[in-house]
């Protein structure tokens, strides 16, 4: 099974879409993927239903900390070299998508009654976060 396959699989299940992307890595880093669906469940739905940063986006990023991130105070190449993988991954995600926030990704605020009846109503799970899951996974894939 594919990354992909694993995340879209995770994503179906009722994963929020941070989860599934961070977990599908889980097996690159050594960990359990039970601790990354932990740690990423506060960034699903915009950063805890906020509708802010796209959470298949951040939880790319948090993947990207994984692999790159800074252990010792003193290391800043490891701070560039995340901080430069965060920044591409946003530029690329952009350029496919036109937007880095959930609510302008969806066109509406998940954060309110409204906006979660307007989404379940036009299944935008289901027809635009899963292709956000998949790219922020591909580009992972392109950019680790």
């Amino acid at each position: 099974m594919t990354k992909t396959d694993r995340a879209l699989s995770s994503f179906r299940q009722g994963f929020s879409c941070s989860q599934a992307v961070a977990a599908a890595f889980a097996a690159d880093f050594g960990l359990d993927e039970e601790l990354l669906l932990r740690i990423s469940q506060p960034f699903g739905g915009g950063i805890a239903r906020r509708a802010d940063w796209c959470g298949a986006l951040t939880g790319a990023f948090l993947v990207a900390g994984l692999k790159h991130g800074r252990t010792k105070p003193e290391d800043g190449a490891a701070r560039d070299r995340t901080y430069a993988l965060v920044q591409e991954l946003a530029n690329r995600f952009a350029a496919r998508h036109g937007h880095l926030k959930c609510r302008d990704l969806l066109g509406c605020d998940i954060g309110t009654p409204a906006g979660q009846k307007i989404a379940e109503e036009l299944k935008l799970h289901q027809t635009k976060c899963e292709d956000y899951v998949r790219d922020a996974v591909a580009l992972l894939e392109e950019l680790l």
